[in-house]
């Protein structure tokens, strides 16, 4: 068990690490013996450290979600579960007519992650099943995941990235759709059987780097909410889902190297989401 000091010793490391744009080791090399559990108390730390330096929470994003990526992840242990950090009004932002420009000053190691997202109208109750939970859902939309690395050549253990924010840099959503009763009902399956591709732009060359899958994200991405749901009710030290709250669900594709200057842009079937274009600067 973690204790407190420790905790926030590694907590300040990594608010330093992110404030300063640095690398550093991560913390499971210096200390194995650190579990996951270690690593959401190093993350409550620190969102008690940026709620008291005027960040606001609006939601949270859950990581690790895509089962085809996990052997790609993980030094001295498999990643085999997904994750999660908090999200705030300082990371989140929205585009005008599904396009956007996003800078990287100061993101480390930045990638790409092509998610569904979420907004809840209602919490979830103890109890609530796949189907239920659906029921919370107000909106749902197309977002751009900017995931970030403080470890060396994207090199780390799930505890790391538990502890690093999630890897989480910065969320860019588009027009959100408000779901309908029916919609809601459905939406599990049809979000398994949707598909999107993300393309790379430069200068006038377009590039097909990858397609991904709802099926991948657990099942779904509402799995993933749920998933979510139930792994926060065996954290006390952190609040439930609440109705407000935007959730980003996983990444449908591996995350992909972004440098300034590029424009990525994806498509989507089977569900009637819009596609997101990105510039990099």
């Amino acid at each position: 068990m973690l204790m407190s000091a420790q905790a926030n010793r590694y907590a300040h490391q990594l608010l330093a690490a992110r404030s300063n744009s640095q690398q550093i080791p991560p913390l499971s090399f210096e200390n194995p013996a650190l579990s996951l559990k270690d690593g959401y108390d190093i993350a409550k730390t620190i969102l008690d450290v940026r709620i008291a330096q005027g960040e606001i929470p609006v939601g949270r994003k859950i990581g690790f979600t895509n089962r085809t990526i996990w052997p790609r992840y993980g030094v001295t242990h498999p990643i085999d579960r997904p994750i999660w950090g908090p999200m705030f009004d300082t990371t989140v932002r929205y585009t005008e007519d599904n396009h956007g420009i996003q800078s990287l000053d100061g993101a480390v190691q930045p990638r790409i992650e092509p998610e569904i997202v979420f907004k809840l109208a209602t919490a979830p109750g103890p109890d609530a099943t796949i189907e239920t939970i659906a029921e919370c859902i107000e909106w749902m939309a197309h977002g751009f995941e900017i995931v970030v690395c403080p470890f060396p050549n994207w090199k780390f253990n799930a505890v790391d990235a538990i502890a690093a924010f999630g890897l989480h840099g910065s969320l860019i959503i588009g027009e959100p759709k408000v779901l309908s009763g029916a919609t809601r009902r459905n939406l599990a399956a049809v979000l398994a059987n949707a598909s999107v591709s993300l393309s790379l732009i430069e200068g006038n060359s377009f590039t097909l780097r990858a397609a991904g899958f709802g099926s991948d994200v657990l099942d779904s991405p509402v799995h993933a909410l749920w998933h979510l749901h139930q792994l926060l009710l065996s954290q006390p030290q952190f609040t439930p889902l609440g109705a407000g709250e935007i959730i980003s669900t996983g990444t449908l594709t591996d995350a992909y190297p972004i440098e300034a200057g590029q424009t990525w842009t994806t498509a989507f079937s089977g569900v009637t989401l819009p596609g997101l274009t990105i510039s990099f600067v």
